[in-house]
């Protein structure tokens, strides 16, 4: 395991994190006052930070997913979500982060009268409010839901941001029972705009959904993806052999999104010890660690990428230590008139 404190002195990039699954459990008292919010099941910030971790931590992914009910709860005014998206930013640039892609689904947060457009414009306003106070650079990806009808709306909302800093569309949401290719209006239009697409897949269903995801959909990522070991053979604890799907995804050099601490508390993977991402690294597939809900799975990216760490990935992060970080990208973003 690489000492954390090497970690933390690594600049580090983040693919994957909800920015819904991210809120500071003293942040998500203060908005529950302002707006009236009465279901938290405590009031005390470091109880509520415990509540959250513990329902997570079920093995149940419907569990996992319960304390968001209470994070997009205090998520409905302009206000909020751009704190949430500031102090986004402020906490992954005290933990060393440099460049960062949050998803959320526009869709959760309208319930107190904000339309879609508003919620973009408010999440890009935390954004860009962080990068100017600190060291970090941060991109929105729009995320439709699997089990809704409105993807195309999404991701027509999603490319009429790109200059707001939004550069990619997602679906997410349970896997079973709604796979990528009902959605294929969506990735169309997406591919037609060229625009960047990455896809949940792999987490809560097996290969099949991650090959509908890129034979289908067009996915340039894979959300997870964690399933794609069924397509392995395995003996004594080693690959032996990729199944046809797999070796596509490590020969097309297709990024694979992984959540390791967050596929234990859904109960993906038994533990970490058992987690595959030291099978997708021994066979030099294209490799990405990521915190999924830093909340929900008490979790930073340092402190992920040190529980995840091998032989094979502490050398590159060791010399990444050693630089100093880059300054952060910018690129010109049009501010529509108010």
């Amino acid at each position: 395991m690489i000492p954390l404190e090497t970690l933390r002195a690594a600049p580090k990039v983040l693919l994957h994190d909800h920015l819904d699954g991210g809120l500071r459990p003293r942040t998500v008292i203060e908005l529950a006052r302002e707006v009236g919010y009465t279901g938290l099941p405590t009031m005390d910030p470091l109880e509520l930070g415990r509540w959250f971790h513990a329902s997570a931590a079920s093995g149940s992914l419907a569990l996992y997913l319960r304390g968001f009910a209470h994070t997009i709860a205090v998520m409905q005014t302009p206000e909020a979500v751009e704190r949430v998206a500031y102090e986004c930013g402020e906490d992954l640039a005290a933990d060393g982060v440099v460049y960062a892609e949050i998803r959320y689904a526009p869709v959760f947060h309208l319930e107190r009268g904000l339309n879609l457009e508003q919620v973009v414009q408010s999440v890009a306003r935390g954004f860009e409010r962080a990068e100017r106070d600190h060291v970090i650079t941060l991109r929105q990806i729009v995320a439709a839901m699997r089990d809704r009808t409105d993807s195309l709306e999404m991701a027509e909302l999603a490319v009429a941001n790109r200059e707001r800093g939004v550069i990619g569309f997602d679906i997410a949401g349970e896997e079973a029972g709604h796979p990528p290719k009902a959605h294929l209006a969506a990735f169309e239009y997406c591919r037609r705009e060229n625009f960047n697409i990455t896809i949940h897949a792999g987490e809560g269903f097996g290969p099949p959904s991650i090959w509908q995801a890129l034979q289908y959909c067009g996915a340039h990522r894979i959300g997870h993806g964690v399933r794609l070991v069924e397509d392995m053979a395995l003996a004594d604890g080693r690959v032996v052999k990729l199944g046809p799907l797999a070796t596509y995804v490590r020969d097309k050099r297709i990024p694979l999104e992984l959540c390791p601490s967050s596929n234990v508390d859904t109960g993906a993977v038994p533990s970490l010890e058992e987690h595959p991402i030291r099978h997708f690294i021994a066979q030099r597939f294209r490799v990405t660690v990521n915190t999924d809900n830093r909340l929900m799975s008490n979790v930073t990216l340092s402190e992920e990428s040190s529980r995840s760490s091998t032989t094979a990935s502490s050398r590159a992060i060791s010399v990444c230590a050693a630089s100093p970080p880059s300054p952060p990208i910018r690129s010109r973003r049009r501010r529509r008139a108010k």
